[in-house]
């Protein structure tokens, strides 16, 4: 139903859960399924199709139970991503507690590893996305340079590219609302991971301030980045490569058709990019 729904509130690209996002049993989805969605798809026009790792997965934990669980579960993970054709998985690094940094790093990019073990993906236009987080203590992907360090980590294992999340790069301190630090943000991602290897982008405004940390998503325009940010994001051509995916709240019936209404509207309309 996902491509339906996809199609019925005017978005051609979309991302979903291929299992509960906060259980360990992994979903099983029957094959005729998964070729029911590459019909609808093509049917639709809508690409890419961008799956979100479960949340529970932890693959730099200190715990050896749930790193273990964690890999398990992201092979499972890949193991859906290729059966229902998709292109993009996206991964939160996960949390360092109890280690150092470096640590951290290692134990994602081996336990990636491990979890791809017995996967052929070799022949599908398949990438791991792994995206910044908002910065709170001990999260891995907090800045743009954590999250290159991870995918230079990565690129002798995987295909592998880059989310960004407007909400969490805002509150992570990066200023987006500027015309300036917008621009300086930009360059910033370009230094670090590389603006062609940014497959996606997740748009959320922020109900918290910039700096702050905290993850608190906000519908389009409503929160502290503002309905211009988005528009200059946009009408940016150097991302003209990426999918854009609200990822907003749903506080009432309907919320989500208008989020994707709000960001059609400023892709629309278009003003000087400074």
């Amino acid at each position: 139903m996902a491509a339906e729904r996809a199609q019925a509130i005017g978005a051609n690209t979309f991302q979903i859960f291929s299992s509960s996002p906060r259980m360990w049993r992994p979903a099983h989805i029957e094959p005729a399924h998964c070729e029911r969605m590459r019909e609808l798809r093509e049917k639709y026009g809508c690409s890419p199709l961008v799956i979100h790792t479960n949340y529970l997965v932890n693959l730099c934990s200190q715990s050896e139970e749930v790193r273990s669980k964690s890999i398990t579960a992201f092979h499972g993970e890949v193991e859906r991503a290729l059966a229902l054709g998709a292109e993009y998985l996206v991964l939160h690094p996960g949390s360092w507690r109890g280690l150092t940094r470096e640590q951290g790093l290692l134990l994602a990019a081996e336990s990636v590893e491990r979890a791809l073990d017995g996967l052929d993906w070799h022949t599908s236009h398949f990438k791991i996305l792994i995206e910044n987080t908002a910065g709170a203590e001990f999260s891995l992907g907090g800045n743009f340079e954590q999250v290159a360090e991870l995918m230079h980590r990565l690129r002798d294992i995987a295909p592998v590219g880059s989310c960004l999340d407007t909400c969490h790069t805002h509150v992570a301190g990066y200023d987006i609302v500027t015309p300036d630090g917008y621009e300086q943000t930009v360059r910033q991602i370009e230094e670090t991971i590389g603006l062609k290897h940014v497959h996606v982008w997740h748009m959320n405004d922020a109900r918290a301030a910039r700096g702050s940390n905290l993850d608190r998503h906000q519908h389009i325009g409503e929160g502290t980045i503002g309905s211009d940010a988005f528009r200059r994001l946009l009408h940016d051509e150097r991302f003209v490569h990426c999918a854009f995916i609200a990822e907003t709240p749903v506080d009432e019936p309907g919320d989500d058709e208008r989020n994707v209404a709000r960001l059609r509207s400023l892709a629309a309309v278009a003003f000087p990019v400074k």
